[in-house]
Order: structure tokens, then C-alpha cells, then sequence
């Protein structure tokens, strides 16, 4: 199959579900366009802040594509191209953006609240309490493994095996380029806050204020330890996490969402111009190389796919900015589909290497991967080859980024919401309970642990990443089956999903679970893999309790009366 075909059949399907599928279930759930949206009934400024459609799907599209659709199809690779193709364009469509969009939607529909709030209010407090227990412990795991990224990709120095540092320049790019970013952003806030310009004039300022960085990024590097950016990086995040999101979330995730925007138009481009032959075989079979297909290809490939993490955003984070609820399609639903067109583009990239040629262009990693082969198709329009190669890189060092600052924020939002109920009184409450609900502690807290986390290194902790990801995707769709369950809508799309995503998770973090114990049992345990061992463990036990509270809720007869309202 080529790339050309491979990219037809990907649109078509897409798009085509995008026009008739979501359409569908916006149509079963229903919508009010006249309702008053929970970012104008409890504005606040700081997490409730109504913005344009562009600029929530910016932030929604920014923070959900990480490095997981990229990352995830490479690596996934070795199954053939066949099952990898088919596990995105279905799981896309028909798992991870209807999670996203019920996520959104039962947030929307219940106030702007989180998952864990909505499991409060449908299956119980016991439920919301492990659910945001799970999050806050699957937020530390996360901001831990991009900080680490991140830090990395920004590393301005290499030591060769003599011990010869040398400056990487892409890198020094890549750092610059990002820092300018955040100060464009704080800039670019105040001008969507208080300007009221039109959304085309602040598209124009964005695209500039974007150019503007990237030329001033390629020109004046800055070189760094990788140690003193995992500070700085931490340092960003911690601000990230409790200033208001119109000042510095949202025009950030806006302005990063055309560079990544541009980064796959010019990838779709670049494939058709290019037409790459597909070097991997359609089929490897089900064991290969001791990785079984199932669960680790439906692990492995999660953003791009169906990832938990997504839920968070939907209802953390986006639900609270939503000025109409007939927003939520394209901004949900939308976003989703744009990130299985990543993923699609990331399985034509690896296949258009033959065996052992990426390696052999010195690209090892999956981001490195991804850039050569992408530079490589737009080599064939002309473009410096040099030049794409560190404009991409810089695209997937923003995906993370990008990320970033929104899980922490979930992370620090999970800690706060674990200490409250609905009938909290938030003026009487105890010295403790203000303490651990205060956004300070619970941010100071939250990062501090994720920081000692990330200083054992990314590759330590991301093998439970995918597991605990899928996880999380299978609490949020028992979540959302329920709320619908509840309020008399249609739910049936969610049941397929969830229980194949129950299967997968749980097949692969007791596998995780087998295989560390035989390690500790024989060798023992380095601290990067105790520390897995007790996440795993800790995520296994919270999510088997909190998903049989919700199939109990979710198979049980309705007594008459009960019916919720949203």
C-alpha cells in the first residue's frame, strides 16, 4: 500500500465520521444551544473563562496530542502496518472521540465538573474519591515522564564515549523557540482578553507572533544542562498551574495549536507530493519478538486511538471554556479525529523506512523518526531538508510541552477536588481541609512528586504509562454510561468500548505486575521498577474498585422517581 492511499482511506474515513457518527451522537444526546454554558454561569477568571471555538479547540487539540500519537504508531510498527491502521481509524472513531466528547458533555451537562465529580453524583462518593486518587497518582506518573521529555529534547550539550560535550544546536532552536512561546503567550492573552478583536485579526497575530519565535529560536539558540531545564521546566509549570487560564493556558495551547496544525498540513502535503512506498509488512503476526499483540499493540497505541488522559482535558479543563454547548462536536469530537490523523501519519513515516535505514540516518528515536521521514517528503517540494528536520522537532517538543502544563494543572485540580464533596461547605471548613484544598499546597504537592519521579528517568516509568493511560479511558467511559444511563440518553455506543478497554488494561497491568514480582523474586528491583511496581499495583486495585461501583450502577433497574436531571 503507499502513503498516498494509506492518507485517502484515513480522510475518508475521518471525515466522514466526523460529518455522520458524531453528528449522530450529538444528535441521541442532544444539545441546547440557547443553555447558559458553565464557563458563563461560573465565570471566575481563573478556570471558568468562556473563549472562542478556535481558541478551546486550540488547547483542547494542543493538550491532547502529546507524544503518544507519534510515539505509540512507531512503536506499534512491529505488528505490521495492517493492525496498526485499523486500531486508529476504528479506535478514533468509534473509542477515543466518543470518550472525549461524553466526557465533555457530561461535564458540560453537570456544571463543568470533572469525571470524578460526575462519579460522585451518579455512582457515589467512595467511587469519586479512588477515581481522583487514580488521576492525581496517574498525573504525577505523566508530568514526571514529559518533564523528562521535555527537559531532554531541550538539552543543549552531548557527551560523546570519549566524554567530549559538544553543543546541539537543534536543540538550543527548539529551547529558545518554546521559552518565546510562553512570553508571546502571556502577550497574546492580553490581547484576546481585552482587545475584542475579531477571531481572523487574532489568527493573523498568532501566525506572526509564531513565525517571529521560530526565526528568532533558528538563529539565536541557547544551550542548557538537561538538570537545570528539568528545574526551569518545573519552575513553568508550577506558575502554569494557578494563574488564570486566559493568561497564559489558553493563548499558549492557541499559538502551539498552528504551529502542530501546520506541522500535519504540511506532513499531508509532503505525503502527497512525495507518495512514499510502505516498507512494513502488512502483518507480522500475533508474538512478536515475545510482545503480544494483544494487549500491547491496543497499549501502545493509545493518543491517536483512545487515551484516558483525554477525559481529563475534555471535562478538566475545556469543558470550563465552552461558550456554546454546540461547541462541544467540533471541539471534542474534532480534536480526536485530528490526532488519528497524526497517529496515521506517524505509521506512513516509520513504513516509508526500509529495515535498518533509519538507524543507519542516525534516527533513533521516534521523534527523530518521525522528523527525518517527514523531512524527507517535503525534500521532494523543495524544502531544506535541514531545515523541516528542526521546525518538526520543535512541533513534537510542543506537543509535550503543551501537555504539560494541562495534566499538572488536572493533577493539582484532582488533589483539591479529593478533600471536597458536593455538600462541602466551603466557608467552614477545617485548617486542614483548607490547607489541602488550597491551589498552592495541592500544586506544590503534586509537583514535588512528580519532579523526584522524573529524576529516575522517563524510561523507567513510561512502560506503565500506556497501561495506566487505558485504564483511566475505561473509568471515564463507565463514568459517562452511567451519567447517561441516568438521564434517560442513549448509551449503548459507550458498551462495546469500555468493556474492550477492561480486557485490554487489565490484561496488561497484571502482565506488568507478573513481570516485575518475577524480577524482584530472581534479581531484585532497581528503584525505577519498584516504583512501577507500586504504581501499578496502587492504579490496578483503584480502578478494579471504582469500575465494578459503576457496571453495579450501570446494571441496575431504575427505580421509579430516581431519574437524574442535567
Amino acid at each position: 500500500m503507499s502513503g498516498i492511499l494509506m492518507m485517502v482511506i484515513a480522510i475518508i474515513v475521518l471525515g466522514g465520521a466526523y460529518l455522520l457518527y458524531g453528528r449522530y451522537l450529538q444528535n441521541k444526546w442532544g444539545i441546547d444551544p440557547n443553555a447558559k454554558t458553565p464557563a458563563y454561569e461560573f465565570e471566575d477568571g481563573v478556570d471558568y473563562v468562556p473563549a472562542d471555538t478556535n481558541v478551546v479547540f486550540g488547547h483542547q487539540f494542543a493538550s491532547i496530542a502529546g507524544a503518544g500519537p507519534i510515539n505509540g504508531p512507531i512503536q506499534a510498527a512491529i505488528f505490521g502496518w495492517l493492525p496498526v491502521l485499523l486500531w486508529i481509524l476504528i479506535g478514533g472513531v468509534f473509542f477515543g472521540a466518543v470518550q472525549d466528547f461524553a466526557s465533555m458533555y457530561a461535564s458540560v451537562k453537570n456544571k463543568g465538573r470533572t469525571i470524578g465529580y460526575i462519579i460522585e453524583e451518579y455512582i457515589g462518593k467512595l467511587g469519586k474519591k479512588l477515581f481522583l486518587l487514580f488521576c492525581w497518582l496517574f498525573c504525577i506518573l505523566v508530568v514526571a515522564a514529559f518533564a523528562d521529555v521535555v527537559a531532554g529534547t531541550f538539552n543543549g550539550f552531548v557527551a560523546d564515549e570519549a566524554g567530549t560535550v559538544t553543543k546541539v544546536a537543534a536543540n538550543g532552536a527548539v529551547a529558545m523557540t518554546s521559552m518565546l512561546f510562553i512570553l508571546e503567550a502571556v502577550l497574546l492573552g492580553m490581547i484576546l482578553k481585552y482587545a475584542k478583536l475579531s477571531k481572523w485579526v487574532n489568527t493573523i497575530i498568532a501566525i506572526v507572533m509564531l513565525v517571529v519565535a521560530v526565526a528568532v529560536g533558528l538563529n539565536f539558540p541557547i544551550y542548557i544542562t538537561r538538570d537545570v531545564w528539568h528545574i526551569i521546566i518545573f519552575l513553568y509549570i508550577m506558575i502554569a498551574c494557578v494563574v488564570p487560564v486566559w493568561a497564559l493556558l489558553q493563548p499558549r495551547d492557541y499559538l502551539n495549536s498552528y504551529l502542530l496544525i501546520f506541522m500535519i498540513v504540511g506532513a499531508v502535503v509532503g505525503v502527497f507530493v512525495a507518495n512514499p512506498s510502505c516498507n512494513l509488512s502488512a502483518f507480522n503476526g500475533f508474538n512478536v519478538d515475545g510482545q503480544y499483540m494483544f494487549p500491547i499493540l491496543f497499549v501502545t497505541i493509545a493518543c491517536g486511538a483512545v487515551s484516558g488522559f483525554h477525559s481529563l482535558v475534555s471535562s478538566g479543563t475545556a469543558s470550563k471554556q465552552i461558550k456554546s454547548e454546540k461547541h462541544m462536536l467540533p471541539v471534542a469530537y474534532g480534536a480526536m479525529l485530528m490526532e488519528s490523523m497524526l497517529a496515521i501519519i506517524a505509521l506512513i513515516a516509520v513504513a516509508s523506512f526500509a529495515e535498518g535505514e533509519a538507524a543507519a540516518q542516525g534516527l533513533t528515536t521516534q521523534p527523530q523518526i518521525f522528523a527525518g521521514a517527514i523531512a524527507n517528503f517535503l525534500s521532494a517540494v523543495g524544502l531544506p531538508h535541514s531545515l523541516v528536520f528542526t521546525l518538526i522537532n520543535l512541533a513534537v517538543s510542543a506537543f509535550a510541552l503543551t501537555s504539560l502544563d494541562s495534566v499538572a494543572r488536572i493533577g493539582r485540580l484532582s488533589f483539591q477536588e479529593f478533600f471536597m464533596d458536593e455538600d462541602t461547605d466551603t466557608k467552614n471548613m477545617s485548617p486542614v481541609i483548607k490547607l489541602m484544598t488550597n491551589k498552592y499546597f495541592a500544586t506544590v504537592i503534586t509537583l514535588v512528586l512528580a519532579y523526584l519521579l522524573a529524576k529516575v528517568g522517563y524510561a523507567e516509568i513510561w512502560p506503565l504509562f500506556g497501561s495506566a493511560n487505558q485504564l483511566l479511558s475505561v473509568l471515564a467511559l463507565v463514568a459517562c454510561a452511567v451519567f447517561l444511563k441516568k438521564t434517560k440518553r442513549q448509551g449503548a455506543m459507550l458498551w462495546i468500548p469500555m468493556v474492550f478497554m477492561m480486557a485490554v488494561t487489565f490484561t496488561a497491568l497484571s502482565m506488568t505486575i507478573i513481570n516485575l514480582t518475577k524480577a524482584f523474586m530472581t534479581t531484585g528491583l532497581s528503584l525505577g521498577n519498584t516504583l512501577q511496581l507500586i504504581f501499578a499495583v496502587l492504579l490496578l486495585i483503584l480502578g478494579v474498585i471504582v469500575a465494578i461501583q459503576g457496571i453495579k450502577k450501570l446494571t441496575e433497574k431504575e427505580e421509579t422517581g430516581k431519574t437524574k436531571t442535567a
